[in-house]
């Protein structure tokens, strides 16, 4: 054991000291909780529980006479955390949220298999929880996870632009797209310098997109590298017509996610790809030029294959695990099970969050406050990751995006970058 991870348990039990402390706070005069569970979240798998009347866990709280003490960071530290937290000998915290694109054989091991707790104490209705988010956190033909949360990604596209520029519906197929981009490339009768389409350089889900709008990859599920290479070609050529058109930021190297939902709320591009769950946030009156005028759709695929195969938009995926060695494990089930349950996944997906069940989107409530329920429903059917999680993931995935921005913004022939991805991922692949 190095003397970094020595140093670990007394930090540790300082942090649960202060968790602990913060748990009795917010418990008010009442009587304290027998227990506490401590959870290593994002912020955002906290905050769709609700608080105070609209607390989706009050009544499990009080029923398991436990409090929740949750550590969040951003989705990198946190994954470091947390793996972290699950090499000790212990650990003293008894749920993480895990990322479906991290849990490689190694990383699965650190974790509790649930497959006997849901033969024990099953999840209510388990069937209902999209198959392809289950299969996503079941490795080695093992569950290590319950999917909680997904951000499957779509087309917006300001609506209005649209009918400025005189386009009555949004394009069909990727060519449409392309051909659509280029005439919104335009100034706005408001005087604003509309760029077609912003998309951010730094990750893989957009060239991703654009391969498999041709029936191509990256990686696949059978960790085939670029399996149809003509197609990443043909994805990659048609993301540099869009550069060359100008219906790219000139700014693409260094554009980041952030920059994708700031350009669409003020009408300075047409389109974008992001998350459904974004919806709410691009048409916030309090936030964006075009409240009511953002609208999304499935991302299309090749006029060529159009009605032959499904589009397989990326997906990501979060999920529920225990660490292999949790103290109270029972408790960390019991809250799974109850986060899982059909009430709660509704009640978070009401409150922003990508609803893991089928079931959610087909709620009234649902639909009324998320006008896109329908499509997401119908693009989360075939959608699936980035890639599969290897060792290696990280640095292929950057050699991966070095290569396809020198194709886009014309500094390397696509063909030529599309041998160079596999000749230099290649390496990493798993054997």
């Amino acid at each position: 054991m190095t003397d970094h991870f020595k140093a670990l348990p007394s930090r540790r039990a300082v942090l649960g000291t202060m968790a602990a402390g913060a748990a009795l706070i917010a418990a008010g005069p009442g009587r304290a909780a027998g227990k506490t569970l401590n959870i290593l979240s994002h912020k955002v798998h906290q905050t769709v529980l609700g608080t105070g009347d609209g607390d989706l866990l009050k009544d499990w709280q009080k029923a398991s006479d436990a409090e929740l003490a949750f550590t969040t960071f951003d989705s990198n530290p946190l994954q470091d955390r947390l793996f972290r937290e699950a090499s000790l000998g212990e650990t003293d915290f008894g749920v993480g949220y895990l990322i479906d694109n991290r849990p490689t054989a190694q990383v699965a091991a650190l974790f509790e298999p649930l497959d006997d707790w849901q033969k024990k104490n099953p999840i209510e209705d388990f069937s209902d929880i999209a198959p392809g988010l289950v299969q996503g956190m079941t490795v080695g033909g093992k569950l290590i996870g319950i999917p909680v949360r997904h951000a499957t990604q779509g087309l917006f596209y300001n609506e209005a632009l649209l009918e400025e520029a005189g386009i009555a519906a949004p394009p069909t197929t990727l060519e449409e797209l392309i051909e659509q981009s280029k005439k919104l490339t335009f100034t706005s009768k408001a005087g604003t310098p509309v760029t077609g389409m912003v998309l951010a350089s730094d990750l893989a889900v957009f060239p991703v997109m654009f391969a498999r709008a041709f029936g191509g990859d990256f990686i696949d599920g059978q960790f085939r590298l670029v399996p149809n290479p003509a197609a990443m070609e043909a994805g990659l050529a048609a993301l540099r017509a869009l550069f060359e058109a100008g219906a790219l930021p000139r700014s693409y190297a260094t554009t980041k996610n952030d920059d994708q939902v700031t350009w669409l709320q003020q009408g300075r591009a047409a389109f974008t790809v992001l998350p459904f769950a974004r919806f709410a946030q691009l048409n916030n009156a309090d936030q964006s030029k075009f409240p009511g005028k953002i609208k999304a759709i499935e991302f299309p695929i090749s006029a060529g294959l159009k009605g032959k195969m499904p589009m397989a938009s990326v997906v990501e995926a979060w999920a529920m695990s225990i660490p292999k060695n949790a103290r109270n494990k029972d408790l960390a089930w019991s809250y799974i099970r109850e986060v899982s349950s059909k009430r709660v996944t509704l009640g978070m997906a009401i409150n922003g969050n990508g609803p893991v069940r089928v079931s959610s989107y087909a709620d009234a409530q649902l639909k009324a406050k998320n006008p896109v329920a329908a499509v997401e429903a119908k693009v989360l059917a075939d959608a699936r990751g980035a890639f599969p999680p290897f060792p290696e993931a990280a640095r292929a995935q950057a050699t991966f995006l070095e290569e396809v921005q020198l194709a886009v913004i014309g500094r390397k022939p696509v063909k030529e970058a599309v041998a160079a991805i596999v000749e230099r991922v290649k390496p990493l692949m798993p054997a």
